[in-house]
Parts: structure tokens; sequence; C-alpha cells
């Protein structure tokens, strides 16, 4: 791998209302290497960039790389070696959107991971939670009312985001499994959701004892569990349980948003895809039934962004996009900037997010020790946020740990 000197750059990474002053970045070994003002380095290579914008990789905080349709059911029957060459080119479509490192919230596994790191695949960083945690009629139960056929075939399915455990016991051994097979954290479906077909909004079927079950293990392997979850009840009863990250959130009350605020927990709203959905989920194969639930989560999440940023909510940035609707990857930094500042909204896919997925000081930031992800932005992200987005049309440059995947400078 090159060293690399990229001279007069201005950094955006959130932190501040405006970019920083010009200053030149060493990168050594896939890391920056120091980042100031006359920086004297030896490097391969060397770039000007005569006052542009950079910023860290993109960092987006909830991803399904092996959703390669909206309809799950189906997902979950494809053949493994096709849903691994499906998520293959979303993967490299994240990264050519700049986003250098996605957490998976249910479905890729280690393979998928190694393949990254090993360079067989070219998409962002990977950080997995194996599958999730499901129960009978719950959000990944993708059975229906007609049918009890045996789950337990899901967890060995790539394309199944998760699979399906009742009581104490069965949740242990999952919650194991998953750790034990290269689980970063575990997930738990502790809600209902839009895409399944036996679960409503408010569907609180784990029971307290199997949710702390899950909790106990993960913090014994050193991590957290994040929960699926909307109604300010299955939140309420979450936290109690020791869950540490919410995804989605869409129905919390003003006092459980001061609540996660004064107790550190981390949020990660997904408001991208219900905005897509209500527009086009049918056409990408969402269910009828699924399509109908959509707007009892819409427009609630919307209202709930101002609330959390003025309330000092950590929230990390997501889209759970599923199948072709991952294109709009983007679309949530124009979304949220309707209702947040911009620099609050490039924060949560920089910094902000580095925090949510527990690697502060590794991730979303440009300073020396950190990964080596960057992009060019053509213009300033401050001023014009939807320059995020049009599939990286105005990110001339892109690296990933030291490496170039694209360079149009």
């Amino acid at each position: 791998m090159k060293t690399c000197l990229i001279k007069n750059a201005r950094i955006v990474d959130g932190t501040r209302p405006e970019p920083t002053d010009p200053v030149d970045i060493a990168i050594e070994n896939g890391r920056f290497a120091e980042v100031g003002t006359g920086v004297r380095f030896e490097a391969e290579e060397v770039i000007d960039l005569g006052g542009a914008i950079v910023m860290p990789g993109l960092i987006d905080c909830h991803v399904h790389v092996i959703a390669t349709t909206a309809d799950l059911a189906a997902n979950a029957l494809l053949p493994n070696a096709l849903v691994a060459l499906r998520a293959r080119q979303l993967m490299a479509d994240m990264l050519m959107r700049g986003f250098t490192t996605v957490r998976d919230l249910g479905g890729a596994d280690i393979g998928l991971k190694k393949a990254v790191e090993e360079g067989l695949i070219e998409g962002p960083r990977l950080v997995i939670c194996g599958k999730a945690l499901s129960q009978t009629g719950g959000h990944t139960d993708y059975r229906g009312p007609y049918s009890n056929a045996d789950v337990s075939f899901y967890a060995d399915k790539l394309g199944s985001l998760g699979r399906v455990v009742d009581g104490v016991a069965e949740v242990q051994r999952a919650t194991r499994e998953e750790l034990k097979n290269g689980a970063q954290f575990v997930k738990v479906m502790a809600d209902g959701g839009v895409s399944s077909p036996s679960d409503p909004i408010g569907y609180l079927v784990f029971s307290v004892d199997e949710l702390k079950a899950m909790v106990e293990i993960a913090k014994g392997f050193g991590t957290y569990v994040s929960g699926h979850l909307y109604a300010d009840e299955a939140i309420v009863r979450a936290l109690d349980c020791g869950i540490e990250c919410i995804e989605h959130g869409n129905l919390m009350s003003d006092a459980t948003i001061a609540r996660v605020a004064r107790e550190g927990i981390a949020v990660v709203p997904t408001n991208i895809t219900y905005d897509y959905l209500a527009r086009e989920g049918a056409k990408f194969g969402l269910p009828p039934a699924s399509v109908a639930k959509i707007e009892d989560v819409r427009e609630a999440g919307l209202e709930k962004l101002a609330k959390m940023h003025e309330a000092g909510v950590l929230m990390g940035y997501g889209t759970d996009l599923l199948g072709g609707m991952q294109t709009q990857q983007s679309g949530e930094f124009t979304l949220r900037g309707r209702y947040i500042p911009a620099d609050a909204v490039i924060r949560s896919a920089t910094v902000d997010a580095a925090r949510v997925l527990r690697m502060e000081g590794e991730i979303g930031t440009v300073a020396p020790g950190a990964h080596a992800d960057l992009i060019v932005v053509d213009g300033n992200p401050l001023e014009d946020l939807a320059l995020l987005t049009g599939q990286g049309a105005h990110l001339p440059l892109i690296m990933r740990g030291g490496q170039v995947f694209k360079n149009a400078l």
C-alpha cells in the first residue's frame, strides 16, 4: 500500500459549522499518520487538493447488505451463493456513494466480512451482528398465518435477516452462537415491524427474561444489544432490560427521549426507508400488508428528529433500505437536513456514527491513528447536503483504509 500525502485539504466532519483551514494529511500503512499544516512527509504519492473539501469516509449505522429484494420472505429462500453475489454488488455501490463503513443489522455473516477484508469484494468495512434474534410471529418470522413450517432453516440461510428463537434457553444458545460465529454485537427484534406479516407495531412478544438473557450474554462478551424498536412502551421495556442502542425509535415519547439523552443511549433513525417505501415499496416487492403499516411510523419518525437533536441524543446515520431501494442510501442526508442543521446531519455519519459503533478514533474522523477512510467532495456539503447524493457523482476521490477505490480528480 502506497504512502500518500494529501495537501491543502479543508476538512468537514460535522464537528463545526464550517470547514477547517487547509491542512496536509499524511497516510501510511492504511491509517492517517499526521494531520496539520506544513506536514513534512516523504510519500510515494502526493495529491494537492488546492483547498477542496475532504470528509472522513461515511458511515451507515443500519444496512442489510443481503436484502436483495424488499420481499424478505422471498429473499430468505434464495440460494446462499446467489445472495452473496448480489450482496457483492450492493456493497460495491455503497462504497461508490462514499460509505466506507456500514453496520449490518441482520443477515451479513463473517464470510462477507472476511471477503471485504481480504479484497475479494470491493465494499465498505462491515460491522456485523450475524442473524437478528426474533421470536415466533415476530419480525423476521416470514411465514404468515397459514404456515407452521419449521423455522430452523432460517439460521443457515444467508438471505434471512434473522432466526426465530423462543424461551430463555433458546435465546441464550442463539446469542452465544451468533457471537461465536463472529457477531460484533447482538440485534433483537424487540417490537413489531413493517416488512413482516404477523407482528403489528408495539408487539411485545419477547419476555423480559428473554431480553435480559440476551443482554447478560452480550455484556459478558464485552459488547451490547441493539433493538429494533418503534413503540414507546417497547422502547422503555427494552431500556429497562439493558438494551443500549435503539434502531428506528419513531414513536418515542418526549419523556423517553429525555431519558435516552440522559443515559447516553444511541438512536439510529432510518427515515429514508419509510419515505421511499411509501412511494415505491410495492414496485420493489414489499407485500401489501407491509405497505399498509408504513404511515404508522413515517411522519412520527420525522417529527422526532428535531426533538432528539434538541435533547442532545446521540444519533447515528441509518437507512435500512431493502433491495433495489438501496440506491436511495444517501437520501437520508437531505431528508434529515429539513429538520436539523447540516453539521449535525454530517456528524451522524462520521464522529457520532463511530460512537454508535463503539469505534471512536478508529473511523469517522481524519486524525492520526484512524483508518485512512476519506472522500473528496466537489463543493461544501455544509452548504448543500445534496452533494452527498447522486450515487457518488460529486465525490471524485474515495479511499478506504488508505486504498483508493475511485479517483476522478
